[in-house]
């Protein structure tokens, strides 16, 4: 059953950090990261530009899944013949932080949407989805969903309040007391990102 409506935290993309990659070698801008309390983050989302090949940032312990935003297509080179491509329009990898990946463009500039998280402590699901009319998320409490609006704009709407979100803003639903509910109506393409605590 729902018990709410879930809260909603509306993070308009004027507003996402640009920060250096780790190795110092591209730029990112970073959406949200949850803090571990111990000058961390459990989890991470970001999109990180790259103009040019060559190495990403090594996280040891964390698992890493990509989705292609816009520019001609991404290789990623795992070394000893692994090589896995994000094909255009919106192709997507999953792999481990702590492994060495040599980018490569296939046809200049590529955005990339880039998940990060720590898999002791959370675990994490990723959706592209049409939005067409309208569709209904449920959270449950200790439960964090990201929507990310790839194209289009998506409306959450929930009692008196409603939130707008254009092309490239993203919302946090989270639900503290039972199970909540958020209804996203609007057209576009969405990414969806389930963030919920790691089975012990």
């Amino acid at each position: 059953m729902s018990d709410g409506i879930a809260f909603a935290r509306h993070l308009p993309a004027h507003g996402y950090r640009r920060l250096r990659w780790r190795n110092g070698l591209g730029w990112t801008r970073e959406i949200h990261a949850a803090e571990d309390g111990g000058g961390g983050w459990d989890w991470r989302l970001s999109i990180a530009e790259i103009e040019a090949d060559g190495p990403y940032s090594v996280f040891p312990g964390v698992e890493r899944e990509q989705v292609l935003l816009s520019g001609g297509g991404l290789a990623l080179d795992f070394g000893g013949g692994d090589e896995r491509r994000l094909a255009p329009p919106h192709g997507r990898q999953r792999f481990p932080g702590d492994v060495p990946v040599e980018a490569r463009l296939e046809a200049g500039r590529v955005e990339v949407f880039n998940l990060m998280w720590q898999p002791r402590r959370v675990a994490a699901r990723l959706w592209h989805r049409p939005l067409v009319g309208s569709m209904l998320l449920f959270v449950d409490p200790g439960t964090t969903w990201a929507v990310h609006v790839m194209a289009g704009r998506a409306e959450l709407g929930g009692g008196d309040a409603h939130t707008l979100l254009e092309a490239g803003d993203t919302a946090l639903l989270a639900s503290h007391a039972g199970r909540g509910r958020q209804l996203v109506e609007g057209a576009g393409e969405l990414l969806l990102v389930r963030v919920e605590p790691a089975a012990r």
